[in-house]
């Protein structure tokens, strides 16, 4: 097959590195399409631990080139801060990574405009992680203000463009806190200019044209492996409008993040944690909030969802078969992989949304927009859970009875066959179902 794609099906954390470091093995490409620094993938290899929020998760493989594509917004210090940390744990970086030249820049401005609007206590807060994805997107499809990685490289250019993009940011910005009890950052342009500068001639070997690169090797019939950022409930077209990212996050990402057609996708792979969680505010119909002795707290200490890139903590809830039902469909999935099965061990009763009920009226459609969405109450089945230690399960023999239903009662919600349960971290403890 010349590309798979990784997809997370709920609200991100879905533990997609993990599949794409098992497929990486079997790929010559592993390409980031979407997103920045603010989605992070944490990868068990041996016996030490990765948090990357940037680079791919190929990374880990020298003998796979991994590829930051053109819908990617690139933050060069968080760059070259996790370039450092692999080569520090002995992990080689050097012709095995490639960052697109068309990726766009994230400079200090766009993290400023961030920080004022979420602060602004005007209600407008949708919880991001303040990393400056949102305002360099707004940047790029409005074209003025935008600056590419190529553009990097050509330092009187840059300090051309950052003599005009800097004032008018400093105004703008200026102008979100006028009259308020906020204050505002101002930018040198110059000091950026050479800050970015010396990012650029670090950068400078990395970066090259990579959808033509990619085109290369399609003609060379190698194999390419797309790993999505955040989950398709996030999707900025078809997610939960406005709490969403600024990017395509379902396979439709790749065409556009890439450069790379379609119709070379040839298998896509959802992926799915075993219960459901969330990061920043929006609505959620099956969480648990229900305290700090609750059934919600135990899943997130357990299943530790603290987040990759923040560390907030993450909200936690019941599975939810009609936004799963609707992710599937919309990303075109093939089979799934159902992750962190272990932290439901010891809960005597597990939960599945499987319809809602929306104003007097129950649906089994999802409604992406928040306003709707958030008068939905789920309408659950109830099934048994299991207390066996799930951890040590190396094949599905050994897996209790009644995890074995889970699986298969979520693999009959969603409609596709379950590729591989995971109980645990770490590579032996994914389990091939098929």
């Amino acid at each position: 097959m010349p590309a798979t794609c990784v997809v997370g099906l709920q609200w991100g954390d879905e533990a997609k590195g993990k599949i794409v470091d098992l497929l990486s093995d079997d790929h010559d490409f592993v390409v980031r399409y979407n997103g920045g620094a603010n989605a992070g993938h944490t990868i068990v290899w041996g016996s030490r631990t990765f948090k990357l929020s940037l680079l791919p998760t190929g990374i880990l493989k020298s003998k796979v080139t991994s590829v930051i594509g053109n819908g990617v917004v690139v933050y060069p210090p968080r760059f070259l801060e996790e370039i450092d940390q692999l080569l520090e744990a002995g992990v080689p970086v050097g012709a095995n990574l490639k960052v697109s030249d068309h990726a766009h820049v994230i400079f200090p401005y766009h993290m400023e405009e961030e920080r004022v609007v979420e602060t602004a206590g005007d209600g407008g807060a949708i919880g991001t992680t303040g990393r400056g994805i949102g305002p360099c997107y707004q940047d790029k499809v409005g074209r003025r203000f935008a600056i590419r990685v190529g553009e990097l490289l050509d330092p009187k250019h840059l300090r051309e463009r950052l003599s005009y993009v800097v004032p008018y940011k400093n105004r703008f910005i200026h102008a979100l806190t006028a009259g308020g009890t906020h204050t505002s950052k101002s930018f040198d342009p110059a000091a950026i200019a050479d800050e970015y500068g010396r990012y650029a001639e670090r950068m400078r070997p990395f970066v090259c044209d990579t959808t033509r690169l990619l085109h290369d090797g399609l003609k060379a019939s190698k194999k390419i492996l797309f790993e999505a950022a955040q989950g398709s409930l996030l999707d900025v077209d078809h997610g939960t409008y406005p709490y969403v990212t600024s990017s395509s996050s379902l396979p439709a990402g790749i065409w556009g993040g890439s450069g790379v057609p379609s119709k070379v996708l040839t298998r896509t792979i959802g992926v799915v944690k075993a219960y459901t969680t969330r990061v920043g505010r929006g609505p959620f119909p099956t969480e648990l909030d229900d305290g700090p002795d609750g059934l919600g707290e135990r899943i997130r200490r357990i299943g530790r969802e603290f987040g990759t890139v923040t560390g907030r903590p993450r909200r936690t809830g019941w599975l939810d078969g009609v936004a799963l039902n609707y992710t599937t469909a919309l990303a075109g999935v093939d089979e799934f992989s159902l992750m962190l099965l272990d932290v439901l061990s010891g809960i005597p009763e597990l939960k599945i949304a499987t319809a809602y009920d929306l104003d007097g009226e129950r649906v089994t459609h999802f409604p992406s927009d928040a306003h709707v969405l958030a008068r939905c109450t789920p309408v659950y089945e109830t099934v048994p859970g299991w207390t066996e230690d799930l951890t040590k399960c190396r094949k599905v023999g050994d897996l209790p009875a009644n995890c074995r239903r889970y699986i298969d009662r979520v693999a009959a919600l969603i409609g596709v066959p379950v590729m591989v349960a995971s109980v645990g971290p770490d590579r032996d403890q994914t389990i091939p179902m098929q």
